[in-house]
């Protein structure tokens, strides 16, 4: 595996950790931020591993997923997400306050399906 793959692939897998352990903790916005940064993280890695350049630098999930071509039904999912990467942090961007507008539901429902293409990822780049 290529260096930065696995930078940026170890990351993601400390990410994803972290998203998990946050919800235990209560605090579901920060899971839901972390997941979006594992997902993100898991995507760039992929990136890395299939073209041999350097990742898009964005946020965008599913400009991310469009360049590595994920499975089609990860896409929905990946609209969904993308705003989380500013409404779990501003106050402004979440038209409230981050840490009121996730719940336990909201946070499990979003790790679910965020570890779905986690796995995808992982068994296009630990074959």
């Amino acid at each position: 595996m290529r260096e930065e793959t696995r930078r940026w692939w170890y990351q993601a897998k400390a990410d994803l950790k972290t998203a998990r352990d946050n919800i235990g903790l209560e605090n579901y916005y920060a899971s839901v931020y972390f997941l979006h940064q594992a997902v993100e993280k898991s995507l760039k890695a992929l990136f890395i591993h299939s073209k041999n350049d350097l990742p898009l630098k964005t946020h965008n999930l599913l400009e991310l997923g469009r360049e590595i071509e994920l499975p089609e039904d990860f896409y929905s999912f990946l609209r969904e997400l993308t705003p989380d990467y500013m409404t779990t942090r501003y106050p402004d961007a979440a038209n409230g306050i981050p840490a009121e507008l996730y719940d336990e539901e909201i946070a499990v429902r979003i790790l679910n399906k965020g570890e779905r293409i986690i796995k995808w990822v992982t068994s296009m780049i630990e074959k």
